[in-house]
């Protein structure tokens, strides 16, 4: 409408805004570091451009770094991505690898996150089978095709008692698998014939602990998406800043004893 009152959109922050405010929020870690190999996550801040992930993965496998999970993906500013990197090193190789990646020219900051404390999710999708951890679809034709004795008990129907065994044991696994997936916050977002597609977003050893629970319906496929990381926000309440500034200036404590009487 001609007299609809439109608002300003909000001003879009600058590639150096954006890294600035993710390296100022992003909590201290505990710096209680060991000497042994164990896993690392770092967020690399690079340009939307062509050729970057080349150069990042070439740096961590030309050291010889284990990588265990990338993901690579756009932020809010266009002309910024966010890599999360998670890597298998001593201390001593975490450092070296940090140090590789701030030298690359699109690189604009690199956040270790092993010791913050963090909010981590991975997402997983996983398709089971119903019919068994077998899952041979001959196992279902010839079990289809047992002929029928006719002999007058009703199952003159053309329908063997050994496939309407199949079909009842398929959905109690999909009741199973169901039951099993809600108890850690996942769906079912496709059921077929002869297998269900679970959804499930949660950390990663969540993730580890649900599919060692669904590997004996028999696991046909599984996609994990890889760590996704985010600091948690270091202020807890908007009146933490007032109440510090108070306790500075409110000066030393004075002396009863050294007070005049009356």
């Amino acid at each position: 409408h001609q007299y609809r009152r439109r608002f300003p959109s909000p001003p879009q922050p600058t590639v150096q805004e954006a890294v600035q405010n993710i390296v100022i929020n992003t909590p201290e870690g505990s710096g209680a570091g060991v000497n042994e190999e164990r896993s690392y996550i770092l967020n690399v801040l690079v340009q939307n451009e062509p050729g970057v992930l080349n150069r990042v993965t070439g740096i961590m496998a030309a050291r010889g770094y284990n990588i265990d999970t990338l993901v690579v993906s756009k932020t809010e500013v266009p002309a910024l991505s966010r890599m999360t990197i998670t890597i298998q090193a001593n201390p001593f190789q975490m450092t070296q690898a940090k140090r590789q990646l701030e030298d690359l020219v699109p690189v604009w900051a690199v956040v270790d996150y092993s010791e913050s404390k963090i909010v981590e999710r991975e997402m997983l999708l996983c398709k089971l089978s119903i019919v068994g951890p077998e899952l041979t679809l001959a196992a279902r034709n010839s079990a289809s095709a047992t002929p029928s004795t006719g002999d007058g008990d009703g199952n003159s129907n053309g329908h063997s008692p050994a496939y309407s065994e199949h079909l009842l044991k398929s959905h109690d696994h999909i009741r199973a698998i169901k039951e099993l997936t809600s108890l850690f916050q996942g769906r079912v977002v496709d059921v077929s014939a002869e297998s269900v597609i679970v959804d499930l977003c949660a950390k990663s050893s969540r993730i580890d602990a649900f599919l060692k629970l669904i590997q004996p319906f028999g696991i046909l496929e599984a996609a994990r998406s890889g760590i996704m990381v985010m600091g948690r926000s270091v202020q807890l309440s908007m009146f933490q800043e007032e109440a510090e500034e108070k306790v500075v200036s409110s000066g030393p404590e004075v002396d009863v004893s050294t007070l005049p009487p009356g």
